[in-house]
């Protein structure tokens, strides 16, 4: 890796906000990155006033993205990335903004709230000659970078089904209605866009099964609830996936279970054997041979694949979860920024297009009675 940091401004990430600190965190667990600028929130005041809790200097404390990324442009030790941890309907408009004036992105999913819009942005990226990153989260675990390897090694056979969950419960009730920040955005379909669950943990779950399988579904089937009376997007869906060589799927995605905190789990099965991860216990991977004991892989230990070596900083059975499966995401993005590396293994943006037409489909799915409908190419 470089001896020099990455220079990256944030936008978005105040002091409230809860994946803002997550991200800093992450970018510093490698030391590859600095934080030197930021537009941290829509009050400009409270945004500068974080900002210097953070260490960062008062002229670079912005009042907004368009003001921070024209002066940082014209700073010989400007930023070269920004972080984008904002509520979903300003991705599009900060991360153009960025591309545009030579900056590199790492922005938080979904990566638009509509697919022209992740479209328009694709063709950007393609473009500016500039890496755009999409923080899916969970693919950064090393048991599910283990997962992908074992499948893409045959280790299943032909894949015949992939079953994924993210279930939550913070929203079983109006939330939003108290006032919470949150609840608030995420409930509003003109800032967090048309899908709700499907949005914001569908689209991880759906980003989770590709990754690991290296397939997308060719058509879905999906059913979309609002169990919250009076709620404007779905808070629960159920979705059928069918893959092109025959191959079937589901997802359950909802954020009104009482009893599931952030319960993700996956379960991929071929022809030959069958894998299983759930974030809860995300250092453990199961993997069961046709007609063979069931074994338990963990990570950084016997039967440990490179991606899942590469992925880990401590010895087996020193545990690790969330924040270094998020820190592996932006070391991955450090090296690709300064050309260390080949293609990341980071989603970008044709997953960004990706997330989004699986979000449109569930919608079309829904609204014309739960049929099945095909994903956009």
């Amino acid at each position: 890796m470089s001896k020099s940091r990455i220079r990256i401004g944030m936008v978005g990430g105040g002091e409230t906000a809860f994946i803002g600190g997550v991200h800093r965190i992450a970018m510093r667990i490698d030391d590859q990155f600095d934080l030197v600028a930021g537009a941290l929130d829509a009050d400009a005041a409270r945004g500068r006033s974080f900002a210097a809790t953070l260490g960062i200097a008062a002229d670079r404390a912005y009042d907004s993205y368009l003001d921070m990324f024209a002066a940082e442009a014209a700073r010989p030790d400007g930023i070269e990335a920004v972080s984008i941890v904002t509520p979903n309907f300003l991705h599009f408009p900060v991360a153009k903004a960025a591309l545009e004036a030579g900056i590199h992105v790492i922005c938080e999913k979904p990566m638009t709230v509509t697919l022209e819009e992740a479209e328009e942005l694709a063709a950007l990226v393609a473009s500016s000659g500039k890496q755009f990153f999409l923080t899916h989260t969970y693919t950064g675990y090393p048991m599910v970078r283990q997962m992908r390897e074992m499948i893409a090694a045959g280790e299943i056979g032909t894949l015949r089904r992939v079953e994924a969950e993210y279930l939550q419960d913070w929203l079983a009730d109006a939330v939003e209605d108290t006032g919470a920040e949150g609840a608030v955005w995420r409930t509003d379909p003109k800032k967090a866009g048309a899908g709700g669950a499907i949005g914001d943990v569908g689209t991880h779950a759906y980003n989770l099964a590709a990754f690991v399988t290296g397939q997308e579904p060719v058509e879905l089937l999906a059913e979309l609830s609002s169990f919250v009376k009076g709620r404007r997007v779905d808070d629960d869906a159920a979705i059928l996936l069918r893959y092109q060589d025959g191959a079937k799927g589901s997802i359950l995605a909802s954020q009104v279970l009482p009893g599931n905190g952030n319960n993700l789990s996956l379960r991929v099965y071929g022809d030959k054997a069958g894998l299983e991860w759930r974030q809860e216990a995300p250092e453990e991977l199961y993997f069961t041979r046709l007609g063979a004991p069931r074994q338990l892989l963990r990570r950084n230990g016997a039967g440990a694949t490179p991606a899942a070596v590469s992925g880990s900083r401590v010895p087996a059975a020193h545990p690790e979860g969330y924040l270094e499966a998020f820190a592996n995401l932006y070391r991955d993005a450090a090296k690709a920024i300064i050309g260390e590396t080949g293609p990341s293994t980071v989603p970008g943006a044709p997953d960004g297009v990706a997330g989004l037409s699986f979000v449109e489909a569930c919608l079309k799915s829904a609204q014309a009675g739960s049929v099945w409908v095909r994903l956009a190419d």
